[in-house]
């Protein structure tokens, strides 16, 4: 028996690529709405296949999520890795480059910076996930560990403290200064100008020298 061309179609939709029209989907609804803003049902509808269909890829709404953040810590950690250069030309003006770096990614991908800061997905609950967000926090411990280099060996902080403390200070500024969507206060100065007075400041006071 022949299938004719109505019968094929309604036979059922099939997309090439749906685990990336999905994505897609998603990411455009985390832009527009937060990621606490949308449903697997309305990525379906987005993606323009059956409220079923995404299940054939994520088991639910939080593992979609999770590939997004995945994705966005691995983007997150390439640009601050192309940022840092090693420490080129000096290590402090490398920290600036990773601190404008850390603030264009929040103000360029406010989809990708939405999962994974403000998804509420614990940093465990997916192996690589945890991992590739170790990754992109290794960049800015690195950067620490070269700043701290310039201080004599007895009077080093300890670089962790010191990169989570620079963590802290940029991803403040980013999420409330320099966001790329409705939420960003406005402040009289560049964020990225905030955070490097921040940072020559904090530098300044654990006495590092060669600024």
């Amino acid at each position: 028996m022949a299938w004719s061309k109505d019968d094929s179609k309604r036979r059922g939709y099939h997309h090439g690529n749906l685990r990336e029209v999905l994505v897609a989907a998603a990411m455009d609804l985390i832009a527009a709405k937060g990621p606490a803003g949308f449903t697997v049902a309305e990525a379906a509808r987005a993606a323009k296949v059956s409220p079923a269909a995404p299940y054939r890829h994520f088991r639910d709404r939080d593992a979609l999520m999770a590939e997004i953040a995945l994705r966005g810590f691995e983007s997150f950690a390439e640009a601050l890795g192309q940022a840092w250069n090693d420490g080129k030309p000096h290590p402090y003006r490398a920290m600036e480059n990773l601190g404008r770096a850390y603030l264009a990614f929040a103000r360029t991908q406010p989809a990708y910076y939405a999962a994974m800061f403000e998804s509420k997905l614990p940093p465990d609950a997916n192996p690589d996930l945890g991992k590739a967000g170790d990754r992109a926090f290794a960049v800015l411990r690195q950067a620490c560990e070269a700043l701290c280099d310039l201080m004599p060996a007895d009077k080093r902080p300890p670089a962790l403290m010191m990169s989570l403390h620079i963590w802290a200070l940029a991803h403040g500024i980013a999420s409330l200064f320099a966001r790329g969507d409705a939420a960003r206060r406005k402040i009289p100065m560049a964020p990225e100008d905030l955070l490097e007075a921040g940072i020559l400041l904090y530098l300044r006071g654990l006495g590092i020298e060669g600024l």
